[in-house]
């Protein structure tokens, strides 16, 4: 779907001379890796407008008490979800993307200097956003999102006498619900950001 700006992570076994059956030798295991999902699947990235300013996208996926517990468990074997006792396969019907948009300078390096610009209204409410669902390098639109919550946010600069003479700052916060039904864990979401003339300002997976 695309969403308008504001309208917007067998062991082979070893021939041995005198060898038992290679289905008898112990297979050696190494340590387990266990990802913690609590509070959600977050995620950041930077973008930019071309000829314009940059930006940070930062937000999460979540679902009431679903992420509660969640642990993704990596093994030899494979890789497993889990709540509590409960092994998981799937996310649930529907999941909350959340994330808030803010403008930040092009460059971090000192001796790269560019000029601060920041986000307006017009650029943020131009931008597109198109939801995917992405398994393995397929990509196929997330269908029936729908808009929770839009606000623009004020931000106050630390000078406060001085904030009638500088630009107005502003965080967009957004907040959509995602069908998810049937819909693998082991499955991405990608945020895809464009401009108007259909480059991609910003790209971003919220994946398990």
């Amino acid at each position: 779907m695309r969403f308008p700006g504001h309208r917007i992570l067998c062991a082979a076994c070893t021939l041995l001379l005198a060898c038992l059956p290679c289905a008898s030798l112990p297979q050696p295991n190494r340590d387990k890796t266990v990802w913690n999902y609590e509070g959600g699947i977050f995620f950041a990235t930077d973008g930019s407008i071309p000829n314009g300013p940059c930006f940070r996208i930062a937000g999460r996926v979540n679902a009431p008490k679903f992420f509660d517990e969640m642990k993704r468990i990596d093994t030899d074997t494979g890789t497993t979800f889990r709540s509590g006792e409960k092994t998981v396969t799937h996310f649930p019907g529907e999941v909350l993307l959340s994330f808030v948009l803010r403008d930040m300078p092009c460059s971090s390096k000192l001796d790269q200097p560019t000029p601060i610009t920041q986000l307006t209204r017009a650029q943020v409410g131009e931008l597109r956003l198109s939801l995917f669902w992405k398994r393995g390098i397929a990509m196929r639109p997330a269908t029936g999102v729908e808009k929770v919550k839009f606000t623009v946010i004020p931000v106050v600069p630390y000078a406060t006498t001085l904030a009638h003479d500088l630009p107005e700052k502003l965080e967009w916060v957004y907040e959509l619900a995602v069908p998810s039904a049937d819909v693998p864990l082991t499955d991405s979401l990608v945020l895809v950001v464009r401009t108007p003339d259909d480059r991609i300002a910003a790209r971003v997976a919220a994946r398990m």
